[in-house]
């Protein structure tokens, strides 16, 4: 328990005008350094949430929050599956899907994709294809009519655009009396998306379900149904419930297990930078103790004066580390201040450094997203502060302890 006049000390010591200048230089230097740091922590931790949600959205804007298939990747009972599914309170759509591996060709180029045949009627519920449509409309898929949806990197590779004919060759092949020869049917291109990840963009192609039906010959069949939760981070607890209830032979997997490692990655990364990132605010942390050092020998004779008149060791003590830890505490304070208003506001700071360098950050052409996303997180601005805050407190306690060990005949010995 801190008395009133050890708060009292402390602070006029942190007041006064020193007559060594050199102590307040440090001591402001430790403030702003900490200042820096913690600012540096939150922008750059916001600046992580917001890539990590806005790759996420990305991603889940092709994937589904949640995949029921069968034992063997087909689905014989949909309706019966849809009746099971379609009464939980936490399933905000379904669509099925058929899917395949194909090979495209147009004239002499050829590449490896992903077929996905969809209902468009359905596919909205659980996808966001139609807002990333460049060209033409998912609707414009109709069964037996062949056509196709690409995306936009496949189609720049084959050099195809809407209204041309692409040969989708399948592995199902045709027995003949050459050998085993490939399936093969023409499609026409009636659209474009670009969800802005390159492994949708430059791999996978949507054709109607019933069209997939026939091309992979699975009849009424098809590869699963894809379900959209009301909150997609209650994917791993639904999964193991509807793991339970369903009522049939089925594989269920959610979004974290499809991206896990993907998720996993940014995950580690962030941990890493709040590490590496603390280094620094515990470099700044750590300048309070030269600068308490320097002052306790600064301070000497009115230490000696204190105990003389009554003062215990550990009020000594206190009073050092109030000194100290008002250094942390305002550094601290204008570090999260400085912080949360730079990382909600990163989208307009970004453009101004941009005129500023006469250079454009994030170009389109590069990087699909081209503005800086910002997450503003309150546990990590809580994080940052207390790691702050402590590494201040705990820069103290040495020059603190070290000052309540001045003997009062030694330090006036020379006055």
């Amino acid at each position: 328990m801190i008395r009133p006049y050890e708060l009292w000390i402390g602070l006029r010591y942190t007041r006064a005008k020193r007559r060594n200048h050199f102590i307040s230089f440090i001591s402001m230097t430790s403030m702003i350094g900490i200042a820096l740091g913690v600012t540096a922590l939150i922008v750059v931790l916001s600046v992580m949430n917001g890539f990590q949600e806005e790759l996420r959205n990305r991603i889940l804007g092709v994937a589904a929050h949640m995949e029921i298939t069968g034992p063997d990747g087909r689905l014989n009972d949909l309706p019966a599956l849809v009746e099971q599914v379609r009464q939980h309170p936490e399933v905000r759509g379904y669509a099925p899907y058929v899917t395949g591996q194909a090979l495209l060709a147009f004239g002499s180029e050829t590449k490896g994709g992903i077929v996905r045949g969809i209902a468009p009627a359905d596919e909205p519920h659980v996808a966001e294809f139609g807002g990333h449509m460049k060209a033409g409309r998912l609707a414009d898929l109709k069964p037996g009519e062949f056509g196709v949806v690409l995306g936009a990197d496949l189609a720049r590779s084959l050099g195809v655009f809407v209204g041309d004919k692409v040969t989708l060759m399948v592995p199902q092949g045709v027995i003949t009396p050459a050998g085993m020869l490939p399936r093969m049917k023409q499609f026409t291109v009636v659209g474009l998306f670009q969800m802005g990840m390159f492994e949708y963009d430059a791999g996978l192609a949507l054709i109607h379900i019933e069209d997939a039906q026939k091309l992979y010959r699975m009849g009424y069949a098809v590869s699963g149904l894809r379900l959209k939760l009301a909150d997609m981070d209650r994917a791993p607890l639904l999964t193991r419930e509807f793991a339970k209830t369903l009522q049939g032979d089925y594989y269920i997997s959610d979004w974290t297990m499809s991206h896990a490692n993907f998720f996993r990655a940014v995950q580690i990364e962030k941990h890493m930078m709040f590490i590496i990132l603390t280094l620094i605010v515990a470099v700044a942390a750590f300048n309070i103790v030269s600068t308490l050092v320097m002052a306790v020998t600064d301070k000497q004779a009115d230490i000696a004066i204190l105990r003389t008149l009554g003062a215990s060791p550990n009020s000594i003590m206190k009073i050092f580390m109030v000194q100290g830890s008002l250094i942390g505490v305002i550094g601290t304070l204008l570090g999260v201040l400085g912080g949360v208003v730079l990382a909600l506001n990163v989208e307009t700071v970004v453009p101004v450094i941009e005129r500023v360098l006469h250079m454009d950050l994030f170009p389109a052409d590069v990087y699909y997203i081209s503005e800086l996303p910002s997450k503003l997180v309150l546990s990590d601005v809580m994080w940052v502060g207390g790691v702050a805050l402590g590494l201040s407190f705990l820069a103290t306690l040495y020059p603190s302890w070290r000052a309540a060990n001045v003997q009062p005949a030694e330090a006036l010995r020379y006055e």
